[in-house]
């Protein structure tokens, strides 16, 4: 258990996630996320978290292990080719997960998730949230377009507003 992390996550509130995203932040990250599904066919899902309950963190949970949580709970796995992506931040862990469902997994290395993060989590620590999101999604976008290019008729299964948890 890592005292530590604790303190860190019984201080990050509702408070500091509304004044990282605020509503208007929210919703030009919903448009960017609407902008990048005319370029593919799969699914991006943002999804911010302020802090783990204590019962989690007592377990020792992970970003990455709850982040595998939150794709299944958003049921960003519940895509018709199985492409879909969530993007998680666990904001007093500045840390941000990127989890992609098997068809997206395949084609995908780990490597180019991690330069996504990485980068992220670089613009977060400047303060500089929307502008890390919107980064995020674009290279994203480029690789699901790639790999899955739009079509002529589109299925948007899921939805493109951000998570607030």
């Amino acid at each position: 258990m890592n005292l530590q992390r604790i303190i860190r996550h019984l201080f990050v509130t509702r408070r500091h996630v509304n004044r990282a995203f605020p509503p208007q932040t929210l919703r030009a990250i919903e448009h960017a996320i609407k902008q990048s599904h005319r370029a593919h066919i799969g699914q991006i899902r943002f999804a911010v978290e302020g802090a783990l309950p204590i019962t989690a963190l007592s377990a020792g949970m992970s970003a990455r292990e709850r982040a595998i949580d939150v794709f299944s709970e958003l049921r960003v796995w519940d895509t018709e080719h199985n492409n879909g992506v969530l993007v998680y931040l666990l904001l007093a862990d500045h840390d941000v997960e990127i989890v992609a469902d098997r068809g997206v997994h395949a084609k995908v290395t780990s490597g180019e998730w991690e330069a996504i993060c990485r980068q992220m989590e670089a613009d977060f620590g400047l303060g500089k949230y929307q502008a890390g999101v919107f980064r995020g999604v674009e290279e994203i976008t480029a690789l699901l377009a790639r790999h899955f290019p739009a079509q002529q008729e589109r299925l948007n299964g899921l939805p493109s507003k951000p998570a607030v948890l």
